[in-house]
């Protein structure tokens, strides 16, 4: 039986590129005059798909028009259908085609000066092995369309434009680790595409023997070099120079310390990529993430409405998150999101911390209300995130803070920052733009005042979110920034350590840099809580030791104690560690706590880049003694600034570290 032929010309191009593309259909039956075809581009009108045409333009650069074999043309028009997100482009066909006869459907331009000036149509920014394009077919004219007949196209990456290091961010002393190379275009995809005779240049920042290795551009766009290690302690970097162009690329920052068992994972546990939506190809996201994002793991995060989410769907979900989990390589947890009564509920993110199938959705008698849905599990189960606490109208105000299962929080995602208001210092205010639909501020939902209040988490980042409540934000012309990331700080490289890091609060955010942040106060790190009646001494002092390191140049580093900023360091290098005293008498400064429970101080960092990018270390909390309410006669925290002279912060060379005994005694 005699089939049809459907190919394109050319049968392959690059990311980006502007042109004509013709697809080229040989009919196996004959079409009568009035045939009715429907193209589909299967694009859904990003700026990252495939161009839009224009139907009849009156430029000529972008349009779209049918083409038979004797040169007759045909100009389609545009009709809805529920199945594509954009119209369809519907052609009729001018005369009778017979079989073994040919049309095709050109997209560009037909005028050959706007060729030769590159005129035409865009080709989408991303890299796809088999793209598809539908057409489908109705001899009848009376809209009875089959199967569609499948025109497929590569689309490889485009001229290199840049050169990306794949490392991890800590690793210990003489410890082997792999790194990867990536090769990419200036739309982030892999490429080879360079003169034969590029040669890139790999070199170490911060050894003091420098190794220098020269590497070809290879075919596939990346390469992995295996069983790289540091012998001595510090920050370093790796760096790539192309000896072609001269440009130099550099790696994030790598910590060597003697721990070799602790591990700083990169991940997000709610968001989606820019590039592949997680709900029509979950499998193809998750590859993005592990591969070209180079995360160490991910969560799916769809919203539990069944408009949102069918139970077919979860299923996929499921299937495919359990599938990519792979210990010491990458990490996926099933989590779904809840929108609840602004205010007492808000938006949040349900994350299963061990192996869990259920899609709790609101209209189970189980996930009627959170405390329902916290009585369903043990708090190691599961954990329930705040995010996006300061929107207006999806506000979570902390009055019902649960501290069992609201072990973390959503400080920051790509539509803004809940940690306080603008006017008090924000630099990623949530804002709605010039349209009057979008989400603005609601002071409410200040991680700050629920700090001040003695809720304890720890702080978390989410990524950009199209979905749900966050869907229409994109019509609304909503401030979007750049994608957030979630650090945790752990001892393996799995399911159970990275859930357990995540409960103990051992975890920070970033706005989307990989900024290796580490603090502790008297040993403590970040996320745990210490007491005056275990340490008496920290009523006196409270040592703190912390250490930023950039991708970029730093511009500040800010301690905040209940709020407040009590130090600002600066550096003119991308990475500082330094220790610093508060010998504030901790009465002094202390926030009282209700519930007959000691009154607290708490701490944070907050790392500022040149670029603008930042993190958010999660706090450390310390207790008064026992019992220790209110004094009698308060305290006046500025006379007892006065009493004791401020206390100047310690900076540490990086080839003079303090050894043990000076560290035993600043502590």
């Amino acid at each position: 039986m005699r089939r049809s032929i459907s190919y394109c010309e050319p049968s392959h191009v690059r990311a980006g590129d502007v042109g004509t593309w013709k697809f080229i259909h040989t009919t196996a039956q004959s079409l009568p005059k009035g045939t009715k075809l429907r193209f589909d581009l299967q694009s859904s009108g990003r700026e990252i798909d495939w161009q839009i045409p224009e139907i009849a333009s009156k430029k000529g650069e972008n349009t779209i028009f049918l083409q038979m074999d004797d040169g007759t043309t045909a100009v389609p028009k545009q009709v809805e259908v529920p199945t594509s997100f954009l119209p369809l482009y519907e052609f009729t066909l001018p005369k009778a085609v017979a079989t073994g006869e040919s049309f095709a459907i050109i997209v560009g331009t037909s005028d050959l000066k706007l060729r030769d000036k590159g005129g035409g149509n865009r080709v989408q920014t991303n890299s796809q092995r088999r793209r598809a394009f539908s057409l489908y077919i109705d001899p009848t004219g009376k809209q009875r369309f089959g199967e569609p007949e499948i025109f497929n196209l590569d689309v490889l990456g485009s001229d290199l434009s840049t050169v990306k290091i794949l490392t991890p961010s800590m690793v210990g002393k003489n410890k082997r680790f792999d790194i990867t190379v990536r090769f990419e275009d200036k739309f982030g995809n892999l490429t080879s595409e360079t003169d034969e005779d590029t040669l890139i240049e790999l070199s170490y920042e911060g050894l003091r023997e420098n190794l220098n290795w020269r590497l070809f551009v290879p075919e596939t766009g990346f390469i992995i070099l295996p069983n790289l290690y540091f012998n001595e302690k510090g920050v370093f970097t790796i760096q790539l120079r192309n000896l072609k162009n001269k440009k130099v690329y550099r790696s994030s920052p790598i910590r060597c310390t003697d721990e070799t068992d602790r591990l700083l994972m990169w991940g997000l546990l709610h968001g989606e990529s820019e590039k592949i939506d997680s709900t029509e190809n979950i499998d193809s996201c998750l590859r993005h993430f592990r591969d070209e994002r180079a995360l160490n793991f991910f969560a799916i995060s769809p919203f539990e409405d069944s408009e949102e989410t069918s139970n077919e769907l979860w299923k996929n979900l499921l299937q495919s998150t359990q599938e990519f989990d792979e210990e010491d390589r990458f990490t996926t947890f099933v989590g779904f999101q809840r929108v609840g009564d602004a205010g007492t509920e808000g938006v949040r993110h349900i994350l299963y911390l061990k192996d869990q199938k259920q899609l709790i959705r609101k209209k189970d008698a189980k996930g009627s209300t959170l405390e329902r849905l916290y009585k369903a599990f043990s708090p190691k189960e599961m954990i329930s995130i705040p995010s996006f606490s300061m929107a207006k109208g999806y506000s979570f105000n902390f009055k019902a803070f649960d501290p069992d299962f609201e072990r973390v929080v959503e400080i920051y995602n790509a539509w803004g920052s809940s940690e306080r208001t603008e006017k008090n210092g924000n630099p990623y205010p949530i804002q709605s733009g010039k349209g009057k639909s979008g989400i603005s501020s609601d002071s409410e939902g200040a991680v700050i005042e629920a700090l001040n209040k003695n809720c304890r988490f720890g702080f978390v980042a989410g990524g950009l979110d199209d979905r749900g409540i966050f869907a229409p934000l994109f019509d609304a012309d909503q401030v979007q920034y750049h994608p957030g990331l979630t650090a945790v700080i752990t001892t393996a490289h799995s399911k159970n350590a990275i859930g357990e890091a995540l409960y103990n609060r051992s975890c920070y955010a970033t706005t989307g840099e990989r900024i290796v942040v580490e603090f502790s106060i008297a040993s403590a790190k970040m996320g745990q809580e210490l007491s005056v009646d275990d340490k008496p001494g920290l009523a006196v002092n409270r040592h703190i030791r912390g250490f930023v390191a950039g991708t970029k140049e730093l511009d500040r580093i800010e301690i905040v104690r209940n709020g407040q900023v009590i130090e600002t360091l600066h550096s003119s290098d991308y990475f500082l560690e330094f220790t610093y005293d508060d010998m504030t008498p901790i009465a002094a400064s202390a926030l009282p706590a209700k519930g007959g429970k000691p009154n607290f101080v708490y701490y944070f960092l907050r790392a500022f880049q040149k670029d603008g990018h930042m993190a958010w270390s999660s706090p450390i909390w310390v207790d008064l003694a026992t019992g220790n309410g209110p004094t009698k006669k308060k305290t006046d925290p500025k006379k007892a600034e006065k009493v004791i002279p401020k206390p100047q912060p310690i900076v540490i060379d990086d080839e003079d570290d303090l050894d043990e005994d000076e560290e035993e005694d600043l502590e």
